[in-house]
């Protein structure tokens, strides 16, 4: 057995995958990567490598203009034929309007498909492939997300943000030289969706001791070194200093492996990722405007950072806890779901009675008797997870990266409301959620 933390990325994604201690088998489907300056030049031998033969090639105007003309070249060169479809407009939602455009532009004389892009572009193209059974290239744009080598999607279906699963792609080419020149702003999306890895391997492990959710030590490890390594280099970002650069994609693949191998995104996010979700499906209810995901996922780690010192000195009661679920009732709580998510309330109050039963008062009960009897493990897990609030603030102000939700106009009421709905959307056990179940949820106060 390996330890992950330590290993190459070409040991991590081998044929055969490893045994692990946690008594699960990890492997990773990729048949290729490539992450060095001047990788595009290697376009074809990818194509090779999964047996593609034709690729149905995606990206859109941004995506395009980055990357098309030197994996043109590289197609042409290789007399490889393809199919191009650029996705019109200036933004993309990755919801059904655009997945039913790429299946009605579909070529199935195509035999696999190539992403030409990064997080939506990424993320749309393994929907795809999943739908029609071939296998998917990644052309990296940008260091903007950690789903590269990640087998879900993060979509939105109904109005909700939702993970879809299915393969990772088999090949990734990262060319430094064209990612470094991505969008500053794109750089900081990047950086902030790997903060956000301090609370999610704190909340894994405390749903693990309260849920009995799947917990594997080898896994967060090596989220732990990928975080490492990103924050190490995050200095270099500000001058796109290549090394900087190529450190931080290889942190971001990293991350992607470690979703891959625990065949959930539980080790990359926790609640600072349901700030953005819901920040994002409040601006498309309204019809305005967001931020990049991981921007708002940056800003929602500091939030959440000062949320866990507010955790830190909680003094769990049961009477207060059985109080609140006693006077507990699904028509105010279906009530106050219909204020914070509009049109995707009835989706979110659908899935709540039909599948989650996160508010069943039998399993509440559970639940609660847990987080009394953990509660110093819970406190254990925050001690040897969390960064301070300040050293994390340091890194980001020094990137220039928005810091709190006025920087992206994001109101207090928004983020009060995104607070309070953030346990809702899935039943993924939460900061938010473990203070659902001591009652204090609803009376706890984010720090500004």
């Amino acid at each position: 057995m390996i330890d992950f933390s330590t290993a190459s990325l070409e040991t991590l994604i081998a044929k055969g995958g490893h045994d692990c201690a946690c008594g699960r088998h990890h492997a990773m489907n990729m048949d290729y990567l490539r992450i060095e300056s001047g990788a595009v030049k290697y376009v074809a031998e990818g194509l090779k490598a999964i047996g593609g033969t034709k690729p149905f090639i995606v990206c859109d105007k941004n995506t395009k203009a980055a990357a098309w003309e030197p994996v043109k070249a590289e197609l042409d060169k290789a007399g490889i034929p393809y199919v191009l479809y650029c996705f019109p407009g200036k933004h993309i939602e990755p919801d059904e309007h655009a997945m039913g455009c790429l299946t009605m532009a579909y070529d199935p004389s195509c035999d696999c498909v190539m992403g030409i892009g990064s997080g939506v572009i990424n993320d749309c193209c393994k929907v795809l492939c999943h739908a029609v059974g071939v296998k998917q290239m990644i052309v990296g744009t940008a260091p903007s997300m950690d789903g590269y080598a990640s087998n879900s999607s993060a979509m939105i279906r109904d109005r909700i943000k939702v993970s879809l699963y299915g393969d990772a792609p088999a090949a990734i080419i990262c060319d430094i030289d064209i990612i470094k020149e991505a969008p500053m702003r794109m750089l900081w999306a990047g950086f902030g969706d790997m903060l956000a890895k301090y609370i999610a391997i704190c909340e894994w492990r405390i749903s693990n001791m309260v849920t009995g959710e799947y917990y594997c030590e080898n896994i967060a490890n090596l989220m732990r070194a990928s975080l490492k390594k990103i924050v190490d280099n995050a200095p270099g970002l500000k001058t796109r200093d290549a090394a900087a650069v190529q450190a931080t994609v290889e942190g971001l693949v990293l991350s992607g492996v470690a979703m891959s191998y625990a065949g959930i995104s539980r080790p990359a996010s926790g609640l600072e990722h349901y700030f953005s979700h819901l920040w994002e499906m409040m601006a498309l209810d309204r019809g305005t405007d967001y931020e990049l995901h991981g921007i708002q996922v940056g800003v929602g780690t500091l939030i959440t950072l000062k949320l866990y010192d507010v955790i830190r000195n909680i003094k769990p009661d049961r009477a207060t806890a059985e109080k609140f679920i006693n006077e507990f009732t699904n028509e105010e709580w279906e009530k106050m779901i219909r204020s914070i998510f509009g049109q995707a309330a009835e989706t979110v109050i659908e899935q709540e009675h039909n599948i989650f039963h996160k508010n069943d008062k039998a399993r509440h009960a559970d639940r609660l008797t847990k987080i009394l009897d953990g509660w110093d493990n819970v406190l254990r897990f925050i001690e040897e997870e969390l960064p301070a609030t300040e050293k994390i603030a340091a890194l980001m102000k020094d990137l220039g990266m928005p810091m709190v939700p006025a920087d992206i106009n994001v109101s207090k009421e928004d983020t009060d409301a995104a607070f309070i709905g953030s346990r809702d959307i899935r039943d993924k056990y939460l900061s938010s959620t473990m203070l659902w179940d001591l009652g204090l949820l609803y009376t706890t106060k984010l720090p500004e």
